[in-house]
């Protein structure tokens, strides 16, 4: 009796999306999501036809398809959720709010914004790849999109913090939160990190590598790895090749702080000079080149660094910055030297002459502030009142970085993608 009751019980439909997900056995691990044959290969085994690509550097990456296969993954949803997948499971913009509402749960249909307030991830990375610059990182209520751009413009990285993972511009921010650097996010490329582990997609096949110089010049901090690079690294060989190219006869080697020091201990190395710590930075004083006026630009450089009398007086100094923009910092600092007794001021730049501006993220003034815009290198010495004046080499950003690619279009004006704006609307008032 008790058998034949044994067969009339019906089999137990798991009730919550835990049970399902314990009777899929869905892999939890990106190890074991890797050896699952239903789930897309791992980053190592995907490959790519990159040459194919740039002959035709069509999108060919449809976000609607990942959203239906993590539709399939996660059956149970609530009628707010679903409704969310129905805009794409994406960003979308309020424009009545003026809120990002990208993942927050609508209980009614009557709260779901209209068709014109809508914005969806779809749109949106179309624009932003139009755009030709982004990293970008968008959550949902299950899960994190880490997207790059297909030039490689701006550094994007992954890492793993105990069962989950992280995503950051800089590899400095792991380390500070006990992460570990898996790798760096390619370009073109989403990953996409929920509860099933990690996934990889394309969403173009054409890719570039064309590392923003100035991420190792000057925004990065020192302790950052950007594409295998480690960006102290970098600047201290590209400080050794300063030297190699614009020697000085001088006594001393001072660096600006901070972004300037791995350069400036690089090039007293190479020198044999002394590396001195002749000028000392306000820490509560930030970058003056973003500054919006030039008479807060003046007072912020005359805040920021303060020179050390004892260690300057009577020298000849070679002063070591990382770059010139408009040549409000490089200026001061020169008489701020002089004043404190420096016989000569020598000013070695261990980047190229910044003479056009840019169209990806940095705020860069227009070609009537650039110092070295419109004006020969005598032209530049003279304006910032040093004793000589000399730049590195666009070639020798290459040889310390041990890159073939890098965009260089403050530099050279070659820039790597096509334009939205003109260089004669760049050359207007205000910022871009």
């Amino acid at each position: 009796m008790e058998s034949q009751n044994q067969e009339n019980v019906e089999p137990k439909t798991p009730d919550t999306y835990e049970e399902q997900m314990a009777e899929a056995k869905a892999p939890d691990t990106y190890e074991e999501q890797a050896a699952e044959p239903t789930v897309p290969d791992s980053y190592e085994e995907q490959t790519y036809n990159t040459e194919a690509a740039e002959q035709n550097p069509e999108d060919t990456y449809n976000f609607d398809e990942v959203i239906k296969e993590d539709e399939r993954k996660d059956e149970e949803e609530t009628p707010a959720q679903k409704n969310i997948r129905d805009f794409l499971g994406s960003a979308y913009y309020s424009q009545k709010n003026k809120i990002d509402t990208f993942g927050e749960e609508i209980e009614e249909e009557k709260d779901l914004p209209s068709e014109e307030e809508v914005y969806p991830f779809e749109n949106f990375i179309t624009t932003a790849d139009g755009y030709h610059y982004f990293d970008m990182e968008v959550m949902t209520q299950k899960r994190i999109y880490a997207c790059r751009d297909k030039y490689g413009l701006r550094p994007l990285s992954l890492g793993k913090l105990g069962d989950g993972y992280v995503v950051s511009s800089e590899t400095c921010a792991f380390s500070t939160i006990g992460a570990e650097f898996i790798r760096d996010i390619e370009p073109g490329e989403i990953v996409t990190i929920d509860h099933h582990g990690i996934r990889s997609r394309r969403y173009s096949e054409y890719q570039r590598h064309a590392m923003c110089a100035m991420e190792y010049i000057y925004f990065a901090r020192p302790d950052s790895d950007i594409e295998s690079m480690n960006v102290h690294t970098f600047r201290k060989e590209s400080g050794k090749l300063l030297f190699k190219e614009s020697p000085a006869d001088a006594d001393i080697v001072v660096g600006v702080p901070d972004s300037s020091l791995s350069a400036a201990m690089g090039y007293a190395e190479a020198s044999g000079l002394p590396y001195e710590m002749g000028l000392i930075k306000n820490k509560y004083i930030g970058r003056t080149f973003i500054q919006p006026s030039q008479e807060m630009r003046d007072k912020g450089v005359k805040m920021k660094l303060s020179p050390v009398l004892s260690i300057v007086s009577g020298k000849r100094v070679v002063l070591i910055d990382d770059s010139i923009v408009r040549g409000t910092t490089s200026l001061r600092i020169v008489r701020m030297l002089r004043e404190a007794g420096a016989t000569e001021v020598h000013v070695r730049i261990a980047s190229p002459m910044i003479k056009f501006p840019c169209f990806y993220g940095v705020d860069i003034s227009t070609y009537d502030e650039l110092l070295c815009a419109r004006r020969t290198l005598e032209e530049a010495r003279q304006k910032i009142e040093a004793d000589s004046l000399a730049f590195l080499s666009e070639s020798a950003l290459y040889e310390a970085g041990k890159r073939s690619d890098l965009c260089l279009a403050c530099f050279s004006g070659v820039y790597p993608t096509a334009l939205y704006s003109s260089l004669e609307d760049a050359n207007k008032d205000g910022k871009f």
